[in-house]
Formats: C-alpha cells, structure tokens, sequence
C-alpha cells in the first residue's frame, strides 16, 4: 500500500468551539494516538484528508511539526446530511508492525439463474495484516452459487502476510432464495373484497304494527 503524504498542524485548543472554528477553516481536527504516548491534536486540510480517505485503511505519512508520524485512520466521524468529515482519530503505526483493520469485502461473478439474492452479512473483515501492507478490500468469487449456499471467513482467500482475526466459521456472504407471493391467491381475495363493497347494503324490513 503506497503512503499519502499529508501536512498536520498541532492544535493547542481544545474542545466544541475549538472544532468548529477548526472546520470553519477547512481543516479536519483529529487525534493521534498509540504506542503509549500522549495523544497529539492536530488538525488536517479537509479536501486532502477526504481524499486520502477515499482509500479504505489508507497508510498516511503526517508531517506534524517537522516530525514524520505514520498513521492509520481508525476512527472516521462525519456530517450526519452532508458527509463532510468532522472528527479523525489516527492510529500512529511502525513498518512491520501488526495491525488489525476491516477490510471491505468485494463480489465478482454472477450467481446462478433464479433471481436468488445476495446477503451481505459483513460488509468488511477483521483481519490482522502488517501496518504498511494492509489490503485494500478482499474478493470473493459468488459465481454460479444458488440459494442455501453461505460463504464463511474460513472460506476466503486473503493476500500475503494477512490472517484471519474472526472465526473462521463466522458467516460473510449468503445466499437466499427469492420469495415468490401468491399472486393468484391474492387477486381472488381482492376481487371477493370489491364484488362485497360494490353489492348494494339490504333494506331493513319495516316493522310490524
């Protein structure tokens, strides 16, 4: 996984109001954590740091006053409506370092004929992998697969230098038979219910005097 590069700059004040006169300046704030130092606050150009993002478990190189912190994002909070992002907290990280990251799961191939449908159990997997060479995703061929069929974690192929860190019988993808309604049963009673609303109500009988 390549590095992305990125300028950080230290922030000395803290709290709500702090943050948002942070956004307001198209900057990210953020935290840096790990490797049992003090947290460092920082603060990241939004566009750059949406960007770099775009990558899943993206390795950054943080310049954060003149020193080099590599980092992961571990914590990526935004905007409820519009998605911008609004909080970042960052994993600092060493080469040959393990990690353990979600990784998203990705599909190739069409299942078998039927109109079956394809169940996302989990969307990504834990995995542990070394902190510079972390997978951006893992794919898993569904291929001619018909209903009934589950794929497990056990099951996927995951790239060099990554394992496993779920249960290798944890369900990740399934396949389930699409339902089929009872068309024609449900047409009858509808008719039944529109002949009995169209047919006029019975005159009461006059009383006898």
């Amino acid at each position: 996984m390549a590095e992305v590069k990125l300028s950080a700059d230290l922030r000395n004040d803290f709290g709500k109001g702090a943050a948002r006169r942070t956004r307001r300046d198209n900057k990210v704030p953020g935290v840096i954590y790990g490797h049992g130092a003090d947290p460092k606050h920082v603060a990241i150009d939004s566009h750059s740091l949406m960007m770099a993002l775009k990558t899943p478990n993206v390795l950054l190189r943080l310049d954060v006053a003149g020193k080099s912190e590599l980092v992961i994002p571990k914590a990526v909070q935004r905007e409820a409506i519009r998605g911008f992002l609004v909080h970042v907290d960052f994993l600092a990280v060493k080469k040959g370092e393990k990690v353990t990251v979600d990784v998203p799961v990705l599909t190739e191939g069409e299942l078998a004929p039927g109109g079956n449908l394809l169940e996302h159990i989990l969307n990504a997997l834990p995995v542990e992998a070394e902190a510079t060479h972390i997978p951006e995703g893992v794919t898993v061929s569904i291929e001619g697969l018909e209903a009934g069929h589950t794929i497990r974690a056990g099951d996927i192929e995951l790239p060099r230098g990554s394992s496993l860190a779920i249960e290798e019988d944890a369900a990740v993808l399934q396949i389930v038979a699409a339902q089929t309604e009872p068309v024609e049963e449900e047409e009858e009673e509808a008719e039944e219910g529109e002949a009995a609303a169209a047919a006029p109500e019975a005159e009461e009988a006059p009383a006898e005097s």
